[in-house]
């Protein structure tokens, strides 16, 4: 490692006076044009986290859901998971260290997390299709070579794909093989095994139309349709032939907007699904012969899954421990769904994957969606041996239920949410169960519900607790919220601060559309007003 070629190089990527960003759950986003020097050192970064580990540690250049204009990076942790909270923070303060400091600020970080600096390191990276993605990667690669990090460019991947390259290699190819072929074949080989049983039984050619946001979604789902094209049959839209990214496409837009994205022609009663921009949310959706829009999102997707996997479980006989982990904004009535019909136990965390993730580790079966459609399943070590052994063992009807669930944890990317293996994970249980994406749809009701963002001066002045479902602080907020919903059947509301800007997101549900637009009307009313500014001196500002 050599200071001198770190501040030579450091120097051709410098950063831009005044610019302060903060690495999230995301990774760090902003507009493409700002993010060189970001990229650069967080190569460095991830040379220093893979000596820590002693693993190979993945680089992924991509905004996901952002517009085009956008881009970002965020590091991939050995088991393909989101990187460790620690080291957040030393990827926000190397991100924002001053051109002198840069040296520094790597010798502080490699001292704090005790990097064995003589340690030989491997970085794997990826890119989406943003027209400033392969300059940005070729940064990433600098800050790597700089430091004498080895690296592997795996060029255009989803997201999804380079967590799961990230696990492949460190679990010695245990997990798959670290190449696009493998992950073609391991996800396409479990489905097909999986649908057997559906397709010889006399169902027709099953079909659904893929809206790819113009993402990089589109390349890799193409690629991969012939490896299970005997089963299913995918049409795609919005493939990036034409179109910009993530613009008026994708599941974040279709969730939004509660519409089909541009580009896609919707005939009643057929099953379409958008992907985000970098194909790790998903979200299905239909219109009825009335013409109305019906969205599917996260939480149906939760309970269809866990609903099959409690099923098989109990079909096995084995009292594997299920559970299924929602954030706040989670709809009411799935939640009563899965406790009170499928007595599937429900946790709640707060908002952002890496908290579902952490959480869904701790069952043997861990189900975790977002209602934007951004989740998976993750299998214990101890479950995963046990159902792949009973396979083998059990007779009849009870091995082909372990079977299943042994394909099933082959074709979930346990690594992260995948949308192309959510898809391919929907589509077999819906052809197992002969379920019509209506009959989906109709397994419970929302509660109407409203969701705001509203921008105050400080959103630190609110504080919360239980999964971000009461409000600490300012006193007296989380009482006025009480006398609001109590009036209301099956009613709640909470506030929380975002974690990125200064708004305050809303979010209430109700029994019904007029209790939901009169609570709407309440939570739009002076009486639940406070100081947002300035500790208390400042300007009102609606938390409503």
């Amino acid at each position: 490692m050599d200071p001198e070629a770190v501040r030579k190089y450091s120097a051709l990527h410098a950063k831009p006076d005044g610019l302060v960003l903060q690495y999230g759950t995301a990774g760090f986003r902003t507009k493409a044009e700002r993010l060189d020097h970001v990229m650069f050192r967080m190569g460095l970064l991830a040379v220093l986290r893979s000596k820590q580990t002693k693993s190979t540690i993945g680089v992924m250049v991509t905004a996901s859901h952002n517009p085009e204009e956008d881009n970002g990076v965020k590091l991939v942790d050995p088991l393909g998971e989101m990187l460790a909270p620690s080291w957040e923070e030393h990827a926000t303060c190397l991100a924002n260290a001053e051109e002198r400091d840069v040296w520094r600020v790597l010798m502080d970080i490699s001292e704090k997390a005790a990097v064995n600096l003589q340690q030989e390191a491997f970085v794997v990276i990826g890119r989406d299709t943003r027209p400033s993605s392969e300059r940005l990667s070729q940064s990433v690669i600098d800050g790597v070579t700089v430091l004498g990090g080895q690296f592997h460019d795996y060029g255009l991947l989803t997201t999804p794909q380079l967590h799961y390259m990230v696990y492949c290699r460190n679990s010695s190819g245990r997990y798959g093989e670290a190449t696009v072929d493998g992950y073609y074949q391991k996800l396409s080989t479990a489905f097909v095994e999986l649908t057997k049983q559906a397709f010889c039984g006399g169902n027709e050619y099953r079909s659904l139309k893929v809206d790819c946001a113009n993402g990089v979604g589109a390349l890799k789902l193409r690629e991969m349709e012939p490896y299970f094209s005997q089963g299913l049959s995918v049409q795609l839209f919005n493939d990036g032939t034409k179109g910009k990214l993530n613009h008026l496409c994708g599941a974040d837009f279709v969730k939004s907007h509660q519409r089909p994205p541009q580009g896609m022609e919707m005939k009643s009663s057929e099953r379409c699904c958008s992907f985000d921009g970098d194909a790790d949310r998903i979200v299905y959706y239909y219109s009825d012969t009335d013409g109305h829009f019906h969205l599917i999102d996260g939480d149906k997707i939760a309970t269809l899954i866990s609903s099959f996997l409690k099923e098989l479980l109990v079909e096995i006989g084995e009292s594997l421990n299920i559970g299924v982990v929602q954030t706040a904004y989670a709809n009411g009535s799935s939640t009563r769904y899965l406790e009170e019909v499928m007595k599937v136990p429900v946790y709640c965390t707060k908002t952002g994957v890496k908290h579902l993730h952490h959480k869904a580790q701790e069952f043997d079966v861990g189900v975790y969606f977002e209602a934007n459609g951004h989740g998976t399943v993750l299998f214990s070590k101890a479950a995963e041996m046990k159902i792949k052994q009973l396979a083998k063992e059990l007779e009849d009807k009870k091995r082909k239920a372990a079977q299943m669930l042994a394909n099933v944890i082959d074709l979930f990317n346990q690594a992260a949410g995948d949308a192309i293996s959510d898809m391919l994970v929907i589509e077999a249980i819906l052809a197992l169960k002969g379920l019509t994406v209506q009959e989906w749809d109709a397994l419970y009701t929302d509660l109407p519900n409203r969701q705001l963002k509203v921008k105050v001066a400080d959103r630190q002045v609110i504080s919360t607790t239980d999964a971000e479902r009461q409000a600490v602080t300012p006193p007296g907020l989380q009482e006025a919220i009480n006398d609001l919903v109590k009036k209301y059947k099956l009613s709640r509301a909470f506030v929380r601060p975002s974690g990125t800007e200064d708004v305050v997101r809303v979010y209430a549900e109700a029994d019904s559309q007029v209790s939901w637009d009169s609570a709407g009307e309440k939570v739009g009313s002076e009486r639940l007003t406070t100081e947002v500014a300035g500790g208390g001196g400042g300007e009102k500002g609606k938390l409503f």
